[in-house]
Parts: C-alpha cells; sequence; structure tokens
C-alpha cells in the first residue's frame, strides 16, 4: 500500500467519524453562548508545516475568533514572503464532542491581498483525545488547488502534548509537545516530512511563551521549489511570545 493511499484512507476515517459525532451530538449537549476572542502573536520565525513563511525573519501575527456553542469562526493575519507581504487567512467550523474526544471539521481560504491568484482552500478534519495531563491528536488538510496551482495537497498530522500540574505551577502553566506530519502533493511539487518538539509556559493568566524545534526532510533543491529559498526548511528553533484577549 503506497503512503498516498494511506494518507486517503486515515483522511475519510477522521472525516467519518467526525461527521457521526455531529449527527450524534445531542442539541443541547453544549452551551450555546456567543464568545469573542483574539490574539497578539510575536515568533521569531513564522512557521507553517516546517517551512519558514516570512524568509526566516520574525513575524507578527494577530487572530479575532468567536464561538457558539459547537461552532466557530474567525481571521488570522500575518507578514509573510509571498504576494505582497500579507497573509490573511478566514475559517470557520464545528467542534463537536464524544465523551472526552473532540471533532473538528471545518474549512479555511488562505488568501493573500494584492496577489490573488495564490489563494486557496482547505477542508479541515480531526480528532483530539483529553485523559488527565494527555492530549492526543489527528488532524489532516485537504486543498483541490494548493497555492492556485491546479494541484491537490494533503497533510496529516499526529500530535501529543503533556501539561504539568502541582504546587509548584501555580503561577505558571508548563506544557510539552510535538508532532509529525507529513504533506503530499498530486503532482509538482515533491512531498516532505515535518516535525516538531517544544516546550510552552503560561502565564499571567493570558500570556504564554513558546520555544520549539523545527525542521524537514527537504533537500535544498526540494525547499527552494517549494518555498523559493533553499534554507527555509532546514532545522531552527523558534521563539514565541503570545497574549489572549
Amino acid at each position: 500500500m503506497t503512503r498516498r493511499r494511506e494518507v486517503g484512507i486515515i483522511k475519510s476515517l477522521v472525516l467519518g467519524a467526525a461527521f457521526a459525532a455531529a449527527l450524534a451530538l445531542p442539541a443541547n449537549a453544549q452551551d450555546k453562548k456567543l464568545t469573542l476572542s483574539g490574539t497578539a502573536v510575536l515568533t521569531t520565525d513564522y512557521i507553517f508545516r516546517g517551512i519558514s513563511n516570512s524568509d526566516e525573519n520574525p513575524a507578527v501575527q494577530a487572530s479575532f475568533d468567536a464561538t457558539y456553542g459547537i461552532f466557530y469562526a474567525g481571521v488570522w493575519g500575518s507578514n509573510t514572503d509571498f504576494g505582497d507581504g500579507i497573509e490573511l487567512d478566514y475559517y470557520a467550523g464545528i467542534t463537536p464532542t464524544w465523551k472526552n474526544i473532540t471533532f473538528d471539521i471545518g474549512g479555511l481560504y488562505y488568501t493573500f491581498p494584492g496577489f490573488n491568484s495564490i489563494d486557496y482552500f482547505e477542508l479541515k478534519t480531526g480528532a483530539r483525545w483529553t485523559g488527565g495531563n494527555w492530549t492526543l491528536g489527528a488532524i489532516n488538510y485537504w486543498s483541490p488547488d494548493n497555492f492556485g496551482l491546479g494541484v491537490e495537497s494533503n497533510a496529516i498530522e499526529g500530535g501529543v502534548s503533556y501539561a504539568f500540574s502541582g504546587m509548584l505551577f501555580n503561577f505558571f502553566s508548563p506544557s510539552i509537545s510535538g508532532l509529525i506530519g507529513f504533506q503530499s502533493y498530486e503532482a509538482v511539487v515533491p512531498d516532505y516530512t515535518y516535525w516538531n518538539a517544544g516546550l510552552t509556559l503560561g502565564f499571567m493568566e493570558r500570556w504564554s511563551a513558546d520555544i520549539r524545534y523545527w525542521d524537514t526532510d527537504y533537500s535544498d533543491a526540494d525547499c527552494a521549489f517549494n518555498s523559493g529559498g533553499p534554507s527555509n526548511c532546514d532545522a531552527r528553533v523558534v521563539g514565541t511570545v503570545k497574549a489572549t484577549f
């Protein structure tokens, strides 16, 4: 069985399970309350699936989100090295739950104002299990036309995190996490694997700091073909500070 076929099977299983959970969820299973929130982020490098989207330079990012019961929608923005230097992403979906599993079915639309020929859509399907201090998750992103190239793409990720607790952590909320992902393309662009691992420290209720190691298995030539720069896929450590409001 090829890796591409395995990815397709996993994607179908995740999507089917998520839809089944959504249909089975009682109407009153979650509180219906409109909640608005946002984030402001400063990071040393804008990494997207292991590849620098800011030419290895710092990025300023922000998001605005609305949730109502199991429904969510939002917009996210960042400086980027693509197009005219700005990326705005729009997303919406549902997060039904079953026992201690949360499913996520949604859509994301990536836009690059002033250079809309590379705008594209992704379907997101995933599930996250939480037990005690542990969280395990798998998520799939499928696009019918990646970056306007007329090529299907698929990314599947698996991740794990552990949140520390105890008297020593009354003022801080540390957690460790990591993921591994595989990005495939129907044609033209080379497939690759990416991964990360890092430590996140929450503090003052609304703030967090993250230090994370990223890497991919791309060669310099394949990286340059995908991103425009041969070193954009190299191993690196990225620092991020985030405020939530």
